[in-house]
């Protein structure tokens, strides 16, 4: 791994700061078995009712889909995206309802139990030693049209996986930046009491 400017102020698992969203792959395969791993880890992932709101569509770099699911996103995300190993489109169902129900209502976390079943997915990977990057570079009504997707799910972001890969296969401005980034200091989104910005 690059050098890495994170530091960490307690002792949270290494996993945690080992997780990084690179743009440069190698363009190696993900075997089904691996992929299936991730999306095992993420249906562990809490819920609101235990709804699961969560659905992944992907596609591997070798399948038929691989170009349709590449040229939905936009033009700079496809010019690094097309090295990793799977591309996999995230989307959260807006309704829910009572378990043996069929009352569907708005959900309000949708997406927050989506985003938590990201995190896992992208745990899992680093675990298996992939790297994941979530983007929200798409142009999402032509990913909604091409992939079928019914009004009433939303979809929240495109994930490139794939193992590293040199980056000096990046164009120059992005070589600079191919290095795992710091955080906030805890302070500053954590506090007691009444919000305060």
């Amino acid at each position: 791994m690059a050098t890495s400017p994170r530091t960490v102020t307690r002792a949270v698992d290494p996993l945690f700061v080992e997780r990084w969203s690179p743009r440069a792959f190698d363009r190696s395969p993900i075997p089904q078995g691996d992929l299936d791993t991730l999306f095992d880890a993420a249906r562990w992932a809490p819920s609101a009712f235990n709804y699961q709101p969560w659905r992944f569509l992907y596609a591997h770099r070798d399948s038929t889909d691989w170009s349709r699911f590449l040229g939905l996103l936009l033009p700079f995300n496809q010019s690094w995206v097309q090295h990793a190993g799977a591309l996999v489109y995230i989307l959260s169902d807006t309704l829910t309802a009572a378990p043996g129900s069929d009352d569907f209502k708005p959900s309000h976390s949708h997406s927050f139990d989506a985003g938590a079943a990201w995190a896992l997915l992208a745990l899992q990977a680093t675990r298996l030693g992939y790297h994941t990057h979530a983007m929200s570079g798409v142009d999402f009504d032509a990913a909604r049209a091409e992939l079928a997707v019914p009004d009433r799910f939303r979809i929240e972001a495109a994930v490139a996986i794939g193992r590293m890969g040199d980056k000096s296969a990046l164009p120059e401005a992005l070589q600079a930046r191919e290095v795992p980034s710091d955080r906030k200091d805890i302070a500053t989104f954590a506090r007691p009491g009444n919000f305060v910005d």
